[in-house]
């Protein structure tokens, strides 16, 4: 009887914790759907001391009628333009720079250009005479997203982390509202072919590479692309993924695996950067079922294969956009992964697996 009332009143005990949670979850769902005005790009004439950082763009949204925007319909085909971001001179690092009033480039981030292309070929031939690399930067936004957020994170991160690449938004047709977590999951399904095209399009030369960052549900968007390309025999394609980054996704681990399993081996380096904090994916987790999302497993070692590499950036969540970017909006994240990366360059020997970042250095751990 005596155990029987103990185990009872565990039971209770973790039902209270569990509704607790439920309701802490439910507030901040409403908070965000509470939070409607969504702050758009705009064009500004340009600041001689600011940064210009050209964002190729090439997105499934279709033009609404209200005006030229993107949109959240899903129509057939890409959509291709390039828009020149002026970063202000006085950007602080890990920050967007949003226009408090009238839009100043002296100050904030602004459109200071626009050029939409014909096609695929008129956009490459435009970054191969811009940026004579062969190597480019592809980004795959996350759940909740408007065009113009993506447009300026990836302008703040190719500022931030000055990667040399030129860089391309993969704009998939996101609702951008918090209460959209099902249809951009749809989305992600029905995006992922036209994702391999992009790719396929990038690398058509010898010698072509990408690079591939996935944020939140974009990167459960990249592992189906990549596991498309792998079904379909596209092994070219899979050869010319120079690497793949996997910032805070929004992926069940168990689908991870499976995911992981049919792409084979995996384009190295592969990394997975997760936060324990990261408010935005604990929501997701209740969304779905209540299981941890993989950007917020609490021991790196759950990731078992050989060839990926998980960095514990929970250290170093600073409570902006609910802990959801640590790697691109804590400055501290930003100082200790550039020294990262510099250090894996100069000695050539790429990435410690699970480095787990503590202020102000990292500390690498081994398995």
């Amino acid at each position: 009887m005596e155990m029987a009332a103990r185990r009872g009143g565990g039971e209770a005990a973790a039902c209270k914790r569990r509704s607790r949670i439920t309701l802490a979850l439910c507030a901040l769902l409403l908070t965000l759907s509470a939070c409607s005005e969504r702050m758009t790009a705009e064009r500004a004439a340009p600041h001689p001391d600011a940064q210009i950082q050209p964002i190729y763009v090439a997105t499934e949204r279709e033009l609404d009628q209200t005006g030229p925007i993107f949109g959240l319909k899903r129509p057939s085909g890409l959509k291709y333009f390039r828009t020149d971001i002026s970063v202000p001179p006085s950007h602080q690092i890990g920050v967007i720079e949003w226009p408090e009033g009238r839009t100043d480039a002296a100050s904030d981030f602004v459109v200071t250009g626009t050029q939409v292309f014909d096609g695929p070929g008129q956009m490459l031939g435009d970054i191969r005479r811009t940026e004579p690399g062969r190597e480019t930067l592809v980004f795959i936004h996350g759940y909740n997203n408007t065009l113009s957020e993506s447009m300026y994170r990836l302008a703040q991160i190719q500022t931030d982390f000055a990667t040399g690449m030129p860089a391309v938004l993969f704009s998939w047709p996101s609702a951008g509202d918090p209460r959209g977590y099902i249809y951009d999951r749809d989305s992600v399904l029905f995006a992922r072919d036209d994702l391999v095209t992009l790719l396929d399009r990038l690398t058509a030369r010898p010698g072509d590479k990408v690079f591939l960052l996935g944020h939140s549900m974009g990167s459960h968007l990249t592992m189906e692309a990549l596991r498309q390309a792998k079904l379909s025999g596209n092994t070219r394609l899979l050869s010319r993924v120079s690497g793949v980054t996997l910032m805070s996704p929004d992926i069940d681990p168990d689908l991870f695996d499976r995911q992981a399993e049919v792409i084979g081996k995996l384009p190295q380096p592969f990394l997975i950067f997760i936060s324990k904090q990261d408010r935005a994916l604990s929501l997701a987790g209740f969304i779905t079922g209540s299981k941890a999302r993989l950007g917020v497993i609490d021991e790196a070692e759950k990731v078992t294969r050989p060839d990926v590499t998980v960095i514990d950036f929970t250290e170093l969540a600073d409570g902006n956009s609910l802990n959801h970017f640590v790697p691109v909006t804590s400055p501290a994240a930003i100082r200790v992964l550039n020294g990262i990366i510099s250090q894996a360059g100069r000695e050539g020997t790429g990435f410690l697996r699970d480095m787990a970042l503590k202020l102000p250095s990292a500390r690498a751990v081994r398995p």
